[in-house]
């Protein structure tokens, strides 16, 4: 017997599961290796009609990524009141 408490053990992960577990993290790479070429296509496609379409688009994205971390950083710092303090 052991001393841990039922609640903690888990029970041995079945093959069927890990199979299935590792079927959709394939599929799950598979989706983003495909959003990673339509992003490409449509970036390449729309430089061609727009010359510097892609360099502006980057800019416009540095812009809001940055401005983005600014304000969770800001929203970090403010105290939320509506959780207790451990789970802030």
């Amino acid at each position: 017997m052991s001393n841990l408490d039922p609640d903690q053990q888990t029970p041995p992960i079945s093959k069927g599961l890990l199979k299935r577990i590792n079927s959709l993290k394939q599929e799950d790479e598979r989706l983003y290796n495909i959003l990673a070429v339509d992003v490409w296509a449509l970036a390449k496609t729309m430089d061609e009609f727009q010359p510097g379409f892609w360099a502006a688009f980057m800019k416009n994205r540095d812009k809001a990524l940055k401005k983005f971390m600014a304000d969770s950083i800001k929203k970090k710092k403010q105290p939320n009141n509506e959780r207790p303090p451990f789970l802030r």
